[in-house]
């Protein structure tokens, strides 16, 4: 087992620990907001006159507030502490197995058929796997949000020149040129309530393992993912 840090990682590092340690304090505020709402929710579980039918609209929404604050603290939280990992030589078959029956009951509610075309004469990559899972998980995501009522999502490898290429299909609504020029910027998002964190710490998880991630796409017509990893060096494979 290997360690790879990005460069200028010890700035880095120092820059998503300040970060860390902002959102922990954030939260902490939130938990403390989200327990006295839902304690002063309880006062109005059963309104008797519009004002106080409109006092419990108000917590509520507060609450929603609260929460889609702590769900944007952790996806920050993922995006600034993608820093040193921890790599071994993994099967990419294997962890895509993994993924996709994770996700399986997923996509089968929101229609969505995922086809795997995987050679069995892939090199073996050097992953840190929950990494990597998070990063290919992120992708799935988007794909099923770009499919609204159903569709596939296609999966094909190959192996050139020392790396190992993976490519994620999609059927969904595509993009226009300046949306798909945008989306691994932080904070970019056309999903009302999105992040805009899911695909740059994607990016940047795949960068960090010294590969990298392109997009390809139409209005219409789908999206495609085309992810490069180095192959793991032969006497590593086992």
């Amino acid at each position: 087992m290997s360690s790879q840090a990005p460069p200028g990682s010890s700035a880095y590092a120092e820059l998503a620990e300040l970060a860390g340690r902002l959102i922990h304090e954030i939260k902490n505020h939130l938990s403390t907001l989200s327990i006295n709402l839902q304690l002063l929710g309880e006062d109005f579980n059963d309104p008797q006159n519009p004002k106080e039918r409109r006092a419990k609209q108000r917590i509520e929404k507060l609450q929603r507030e609260c929460q889609r604050l702590a769900d944007l603290s952790n996806d920050f939280l993922r995006f600034a502490r993608v820093g040193e990992l921890e790599l071994a030589p993994c099967s990419l078959q294997e962890v895509l197995d993994e993924l996709i029956d994770f996700f399986s009951p997923t996509a089968a509610q929101a229609n969505v058929v995922i086809r795997a075309f995987l050679p069995a004469e892939l090199p073996r990559v050097a992953l840190d796997r929950q990494m990597f899972k998070q990063a290919l998980l992120n992708l799935f995501l988007n794909a099923q949000q770009a499919m609204p009522e159903g569709g596939e999502l296609t999966l094909q490898a190959e192996s050139r020149d020392g790396a190992v290429i993976l490519r994620l299909i999609d059927t969904g609504i595509g993009m226009k040129p300046e949306v798909m020029s945008e989306i691994f910027k932080p904070f970019f998002s056309t999903r009302p309530g999105g992040s805009g964190l899911g695909l740059p710490t994607t990016k940047r998880i795949l960068e960090a393992h010294g590969g990298s991630i392109s997009v390809a796409s139409e209005p219409g017509r789908g999206t495609m993912f085309t992810i490069q990893l180095p192959a793991a060096p032969q006497g590593q494979d086992n």
